[in-house]
């Protein structure tokens, strides 16, 4: 008894959609560093970028997230992998609850159960560049309408933006012009 000969027909695989239009560069890095992020360990890319604002930032000076370890097939009751420098990890170990609830919270869900500490050296983080003096006065109408402000960093910021817009009202000058 012979077979009869195999009829298949191939459906061709839809091609992808594509958006043809110009994407910014942060539309695609979301993905790009939640699959790094993923990868080794991390849920959410925001626990790292965010540390100092889950468990504050003194503790967030002497730790750094490392990875977030679940359970297989799990994604709660993890193990947060935290980097401590020096002699801070007794007092790490001991407000280990503490952590444990503002990581959860951050989370919205138990997502961390234990914290494993390890010692190690944490990069400092870079301190933001502080403006540039500006090169010289502001008008006195414009310092006079500044001074109602009663928030510093609000008017320093606006003082400085007055001065950029000053700057750019003179006309810079490159070379001789006959």
């Amino acid at each position: 008894m012979t077979k009869p000969p195999r009829t298949t027909t191939r459906q061709p695989r839809p091609e992808p959609k594509r958006s043809n239009r110009v994407r910014a560069v942060s539309e695609l890095l979301p993905d790009v560093g939640g699959a790094a992020f993923r990868k080794f360990g991390f849920v959410q890319s925001a626990v790292v970028s965010r540390w100092a604002e889950i468990v504050g930032e003194r503790y967030a000076r002497v730790s750094a997230p490392e990875s977030i370890r679940f359970p297989r097939g799990k994604r709660e009751e993890g193990v947060l992998a935290l980097t401590v420098s020096g002699a801070f990890a007794p007092m790490m170990q001991h407000i280990a609850p503490e952590i444990i609830e503002r990581v959860n919270r951050f989370f919205g869900y138990p997502a961390v159960a234990k914290v494993a500490i390890r010692h190690g050296d944490l990069r400092p983080a870079k301190a933001k560049p502080a403006p540039p003096p500006s090169l010289k006065p502001l008008s006195e109408a414009m310092g006079d309408s500044l001074r109602g402000i009663a928030d510093p960093e609000l008017r320093a910021v606006l003082e400085s933006l007055a001065a950029g817009v000053a700057a750019q009202d003179e006309t810079p000058f490159f070379g001789r012009i006959d």
